[in-house]
This record gives structure tokens, sequence and C-alpha cells, in this order.
């Protein structure tokens, strides 16, 4: 990512599986409701140094479940 630019994470709670795997990839930007286990998003502006893994985790979500867009 090219610095000046901001991504952007966004989830569709209604896709999500509850897989937990956003959470173990990045515990930062990700959570996990108690009651359904489906995806919370803490920031939708990953800190510095949290890009690759909010990508990661986008991409290994089975139910894509999680958009990232640069800016």
């Amino acid at each position: 990512m090219r610095e000046g630019t901001a991504m952007k994470v966004e989830v569709d709670q209604h896709a999500c599986v509850g897989s937990g795997q956003c959470l173990l990839t990045a515990p930062d930007v990700f959570d996990q409701r108690d009651s359904d286990a489906v995806v919370e998003l803490l920031t939708d502006t990953p800190p510095d140094g949290q890009e690759q893994a909010v990508r990661n985790a986008a991409r290994g979500c089975p139910a894509s479940a999680i958009t990232v867009v640069d800016g």
C-alpha cells in the first residue's frame, strides 16, 4: 500500500458464518459477538502495520464476508 492512502474495511454480518478466521488473523480489527459468533468490526480503518493481516483475513473468510477497499 502506498503512503498517504487509507484502507477501508467492510463486513457483511448477514453473510458471516462465524468461523473466527478473521479474529485469529487480525484481532486488532475484528471480533465476534458472544451470542452468535458473527463478526464485529472494531475499526473500519486498520492501524498501521495491520493492512496485510486484514487482507489475509478477507482472503481466508469462508463466507467472503469481508471487503477491503484501498483509498
